[in-house]
């Protein structure tokens, strides 16, 4: 399929054409009763340009990259919509922290339609910030460069990690400027306007089917349920009670699958709303999130999240099992017996265990041989690895190099290459009783990698594929949107290069790779974020 520009593609538009949705102009805030989304018109911007794109997934998607101004770029800013595109905002609801928070929807995404790509499978193109939409309860519906560079960075570097993720295909600026409250702290600030676009098979999420559930609207919920199993789980067979049962179960696997993948890298989702779950277990919603550098299962780069630490690293297998109830609770009213649906439950359960174990043990350099023993050790590496307060990307990192070396190492090296390798992870530094534990746990380690059979050459190849080198700190992110904001888009696109290949060694992005430094401790944006961020 030859490349085409983006105001040339032709859209689909199953979404709008197969549910039930309004088509009142209005884009004042109201409640939506009945619909499963509002028809909107996305509202032009002063001057729209091109700051970033993705040219992998363009390539996939049949795109070919837009100069920075132009008619493609007006299309992805909300400037142009094409004969083939039925914009809409969709309507749902959620959990918030814990607590029922009635009506949300999309109050800054309005969702083009669908392109296929060169494989033949449809993916629906969303903008973020492209104005105001019924559902954006008095805000203005638009984003600043700052979230929305955020957004872009990580939704492509999730990708390249090897996690299940919705996608990014470009960031726009849009000549305007938004007024934004960073930390809803009354120090209101006014900021470079931008819009990202959004790629994923479907955005629909938990609280699309919760809003249905809540309002007693059957129709709508047994025909959204269809519409998703139809497109996005085909090999289920044809919907109907004991399949909306199975299809659950497959979504609380999907579900484990994406969390387990968070824990193995290290990386805080920071709002887990029952609105911010995709019903496809892929990453959905890039605000206030983190990667841990000091190991930490209790921290959270969520301001407003400090009080309860809800959404906590640690937490996030816990609470995704409790998005999945109120998820349950919803499609309940769809099937016989509703306590079929546990089934989902127990799998969720087998999943992220088997799935958090087998990344481990990749992580580690090992194979099945010891499942009881590694069991242990991986149980007591995170407690000292928490004890120290080690940065967790880089202890990996420098594991892989360090221990395959040791088995064919001179005996008596061994202590001298641990304290090296804990110094290029440390934030305290050595000599420090906070790393008594992992000084102990290393010779363990090294004593069952030495009852692998594998050569160490192979064991290194392994590892190294197993633990990235760069990941999307905050700080780094943070270093983007300054330079950014000033017009200067050499960092990000430096930053982009290197978390394309994230496991590879790449000395000329070495920068990218280093711990958080002194000044980003306590600078917003770095080490605190909220979820206007």
């Amino acid at each position: 399929m030859p490349s085409q520009p983006l105001d040339q593609a032709t859209f689909a538009n199953s979404f709008v054409e197969e549910l039930r949705g309004e088509t009142n102009p209005d884009p004042g805030s109201r409640q939506v009763p009945g619909y499963a989304y509002s028809r909107v018109t996305p509202t032009p911007v002063a001057a729209p340009h091109l700051l970033a794109w993705s040219d992998d997934l363009g390539h996939f998607l049949g795109l070919v990259r837009p100069p920075e101004r132009g008619p493609a770029v007006d299309a992805l800013a909300g400037n142009l919509v094409t004969e083939t595109m039925k914009p809409f905002a969709a309507r749902y609801a959620g959990h918030q922290f814990g607590n029922w928070a009635g009506q949300l929807g999309d109050g800054r995404a309005m969702s083009l339609g669908e392109l296929t790509a060169t494989d033949g499978s449809r993916w629906e193109l969303q903008l973020k910030g492209a104005g105001p939409t019924p559902y954006s309860r008095r805000a203005d519906g638009r984003a600043v460069l700052r979230s929305s560079l955020r957004e872009f960075l990580c939704s492509e570097a999730m990708h390249y990690l090897g996690v299940p993720t919705t996608r990014a295909l470009s960031l726009v600026g849009t000549g305007d400027e938004v007024v934004r409250d960073m930390f809803y702290n009354g120090n209101q600030r006014p900021e470079p306007g931008a819009i990202v676009a959004r790629v994923a098979p479907t955005f629909v999420r938990f609280g699309n089917f919760q809003i249905f559930a809540a309002s007693g609207e059957m129709e709508n919920l047994r025909a959204l349920a269809d519409y998703v199993i139809r497109h996005h789980y085909p090999e289920l067979g044809e919907p109907g009670p004991a399949v909306y049962v199975t299809w659950f179960e497959e979504v609380c696997r999907r579900t484990a699958v994406m969390v387990a993948h968070w824990m193995s890298v290290g990386f805080v989702h920071g709002v887990m709303n029952t609105d911010n779950m995709s019903i496809l277990g892929l990453t959905i919603d890039y605000g206030p999130y983190g990667w841990l550098e000091p190991y930490d299962p209790g921290w959270t780069p969520n301001t407003t999240d400090f009080g309860y630490r809800r959404y906590a690293f640690g937490q996030q297998p816990q609470v995704a099992l409790w998005n999945l109830a109120r998820l349950a609770e919803a499609l309940s009213l769809l099937v016989a017996e509703p306590n079929d649906l546990r089934a989902g439950f127990g799998r969720y359960t087998e999943t992220l265990a088997g799935t958090r174990y087998r990344l481990m043990l990749d992580k580690l350099g090992l194979s099945h041989l010891a499942p009881e023993e590694d069991g242990k050790l991986i149980n007591d590496l995170l407690k000292a690895l928490e004890a120290a307060g080690a940065d967790m990307t880089i202890f990996f990192r420098q594991l892989s190099h360090v221990a395959p070396s040791l088995l064919v190492a001179e005996p008596g090296v061994e202590e001298a290459r641990f304290t090296e390798l804990l110094a290029a992870a440390a934030y305290t530094p050595l000599p420090s009783p906070a790393y008594t534990p992992l000084l102990a746990w290393l010779p363990r380690y090294l004593a069952r990698l030495r009852q692998e059979t594998a050569a160490p050459e192979h064991i290194k190849t392994g590892m190294l594929a197993a633990n990235p080198k760069y990941v999307l700190r905050n700080y780094l992110a943070q270093n983007a949107i300054q330079a950014a904001e000033k017009g200067d888009l050499t960092y990000l696109n430096r930053l982009m290069e290197s978390l394309k290949t994230p496991y590879a060694e790449q000395p000329e992005f070495e920068e990218f790779a280093a711990k958080r430094p002194d000044w980003a401790w306590d600078m917003p944006g770095c080490a605190t974020l909220s979820c206007s961020s």
